[in-house]
């Protein structure tokens, strides 16, 4: 670790580092924090999170480094943490809200009570979103972090804490699976 990495940098020093070379990636930390939640406000508040993070541990940055790639770490540090925390949480559900909406009259009296119908006609339109986002989260991550924000196989190694041999099997694996959940709407669209 050199000097400058563990030097504490003053409060301009903190807000030029913050500003020059991490606020420049806010639109890549969302899309990144989106593909992982599926959800904007969960991917807000991701990103939020993430940037309060890397604030609060700037001493531990070194200036030059590849800024993109320490926050890209943070980033998927915090989501999962956060999905262990929610996954051991029950599912929480405001009956109250539920109530008052069904009572109210914004309601269409023709709306379908199969809430997986709803989903589905949702999910139906982008097939490649779709195959991309029923991979586990671990392959999904590694064709996320190489085919769409272009890390080398050394920073994702970096990002997700594995060796590179394990990124590339990730990778490799995530990219045939991906092929299969493909391969019947490449069909129809006229690929062999």
């Amino acid at each position: 670790m050199s000097e400058e990495s563990t030097k504490k940098y003053t409060e301009q020093e903190k807000g030029e580092v913050f500003n020059n070379e991490f606020m420049p990636h806010v639109d890549s930390m969302y899309n990144f924090a989106y593909r992982l939640t599926f959800d904007e406000d969960d991917s807000k508040d991701l990103v939020q999170d993430t940037y309060l993070k890397a604030f609060r541990f700037i001493n531990s940055f070194e200036r030059g480094t590849n800024a993109k790639a320490w926050l890209f770490r943070i980033l998927k540090n915090s989501f999962i943490n956060e999905f262990r925390k929610k996954s051991k949480q029950p599912a929480k559900v405001d009956y109250n809200e539920v109530e008052s909406y069904y009572n109210s009259d914004d309601v269409d009296a023709n709306i379908t009570t199969d809430l997986r119908v709803e989903t589905v006609q949702h999910m139906i339109g982008d097939e490649i979103t779709g195959a991309l986002n029923a991979l586990p989260v671990d392959f999904r991550t590694v064709i996320i972090l190489s085919d769409l924000e272009g890390f080398t196989y050394e920073e994702m190694a970096k990002i997700l804490d594995i060796p590179i041999g394990t990124v590339r099997s990730r990778l490799h694996r995530a990219r045939n699976m991906l092929r299969e959940k493909l391969t019947g709407y490449a069909t129809e669209m006229g690929y062999n």
